[in-house]
């Protein structure tokens, strides 16, 4: 295997346009070239696989789940890949996105941190005079003492947060991260491990950015703001820049 397919980063002679792209390229593994090297990275030996198969799935942190039979071996591997599509160098792309009352479930959320971030996505009124938005209260507007009780609880919980946002939990958990980039007419991809991922977006400190929106080391933390006034606006998302893999 050569230094570029040990990286895993190449320039596409095509861009992707979607996850199903990439699926089709993966069921004709044994002539497009890109497949192949995709295998390569996940430490397959081209000439020992029998079959792939690969499919999209939706609702998981798993975009394309890619299942390798191996010649003389009755054990299918399933490879679970989360594909991010950007289309400019430092765009923010969503990864996880769900009410306040969601994360509460998941992550064990005590009362004061859960009056914090509700009043932070807008979901329970400012208690604040004359806030910066009349819907919100953002991060540096909180007193001192609350946001420190923010950020030492996010970051006792780190670890378990940047898991469940990137990568996800049980069977269809991602083990791979495939980012698709295509700037006018140049296209690139990289494929990482997951907990490759997971160190890189997640390894820094926990602040509160000049705008005013908490950061738990690379990743966003903010108010989803938009849809037209709707209800969901006051959804608490957090967002990456997939295209900070090619860099590394």
């Amino acid at each position: 295997m050569n230094k570029l397919q040990l990286h895993g980063s190449q320039t596409a002679k095509n861009g992707f346009l979607n996850e199903d792209d990439i699926v089709v390229k993966f069921n004709n593994w044994q002539t497009d070239e890109e497949a192949k090297k995709w295998l390569l990275i996940m430490n397959y030996i081209l000439d020992e696989i029998e079959s792939v198969i690969a499919e999209k799935l939706s609702g998981h942190k798993t975009d394309v789940q890619v299942q390798v039979s191996i010649k003389l071996k009755s054990i299918i591997d399933a490879q679970n890949l989360q594909v991010k599509l950007v289309s400019n160098t430092k765009g923010f792309n969503q990864i996880d996105k769900r009410w306040v009352d969601k994360y509460i479930e998941m992550w064990d959320m005590p009362a004061p941190i859960i009056s914090i971030f509700k009043r932070y996505t807008g979901e329970e009124i400012p208690t604040i005079k004359n806030p910066k938005d009349k819907r919100r209260m953002f991060a540096n507007e909180f007193s001192e003492l609350e946001q420190e009780i923010a950020l030492k609880w996010l970051d006792k919980n780190k670890s378990l947060i940047v898991s469940d946002i990137l990568k996800g939990r049980g069977q269809f958990a991602a083990e791979w991260m495939l980012v698709a980039q295509k700037v006018k007419e140049d296209s690139r991809w990289i494929l990482k491990p997951m907990n490759f991922c997971l160190n890189h977006f997640g390894n820094g400190e926990v602040s509160i950015t000049k705008q005013g929106n908490f950061k738990i080391a690379r990743i966003g933390m903010q108010r989803k703001g938009g849809d037209g006034g709707r209800s969901t606006a006051n959804m608490l998302q957090f967002k990456i820049n997939p295209a900070e893999l090619f860099e590394i």
